[in-house]
């Protein structure tokens, strides 16, 4: 079948073309799918998805009290332990597969630590709109990994980490599914138009195929896709025979009605 126009639209970035950085003196260290707008490159339709970071740490490391506003904030956890400490007197700490969400409002500063061996954790930004927000008490809530649904059928897990059933509610309009594929199998993903899908490959490896057209995209571990759709499509996930495919998926709208702090 010919198509009048693009379905969708898929761009593949590897972490050599990723923002690199580091707290602690080097005892944190990240690699930035989506960095801060003057780190680049410039990425279009992200919508509400505003910063995208995946943290490491072998033994304790801390970043430091420091402020924010506005901003909805998770702090994903994919291995160990991640620790927090905010002003309104919060202290706590989430383990694998747990998550801390800061609603920033009109102001609230936090520090992170690391414990353990050994830490994997995202940190995520949505940028709701700020004007609002700006007018709203700041808050923050912790979520262990038995908090959120999960499913399994057909050789895939899908753990919903922000959307129905989720503990974690925010005024941004975003979903997240951290889903598991085992070896060889597959997983069909409907992407509706004018919708962005953002992906990071955890673990594994294998392919996204655009259903459309047939195109296949190879994906490995730490590749950020991002995938927008001119029209509503259909991308089939499929891992390697060689081991389980583990990717974080982020859907938002491409645009939003409301002025964004990312220039457009």
């Amino acid at each position: 079948m010919i198509q009048d126009k693009v379905v969708l639209d898929f761009k593949i970035y590897p972490p050599e073309s990723q923002v690199v950085g580091q707290f602690d003196g080097g005892r944190i260290t990240e690699i930035k799918p989506i960095g801060f707008p003057h780190e680049g490159p410039k990425i279009k339709n992200l919508g509400p998805l505003f910063y995208w970071a995946w943290a490491s740490a072998k033994g304790y490391g801390k970043i430091a009290l420091h402020p924010h506003q506005a901003f909805e904030i998770m702090s994903y956890a994919l291995e160990g332990e991640i620790g927090h400490y905010d002003t309104l007197g919060n202290r706590s700490r989430v383990q694998t597969g747990g998550a801390q969400v800061i609603q920033a409002g009109s102001g609230i500063s936090h520090e992170e630590e690391t414990v353990g061996d050994k830490t994997d954790f995202f940190q995520i930004w949505f940028d709701p709109n700020i004007r609002k927000t700006l007018q709203i008490e700041p808050t923050y809530k912790e979520h262990k990994k038995d908090d959120f649904p999960i499913e399994s059928k057909d050789g895939v897990t899908l753990k919903t980490v922000i959307g129905k059933n989720s503990p974690v509610t925010l005024v941004s309009d975003v979903a997240m599914k951290d889903i598991s594929i085992e070896p060889d199998r597959q997983y069909n993903y409907l992407l509706s138009q004018e919708k962005t899908l953002a992906l990071v490959v955890i673990s594994g490896k294998g392919l996204l195929f655009d259903m459309q057209t047939g195109s296949k995209h190879p994906i490995n571990k730490k590749d950020f896709a991002l995938i927008h759709a001119h029209n509503d499509g259909n991308i089939l996930m499929h891992a390697d025979s060689s081991s389980l495919l583990r990717i974080a998926a982020i859907e938002v709208p491409a645009k939003v009605d409301y002025p964004l702090y990312r220039n457009q």
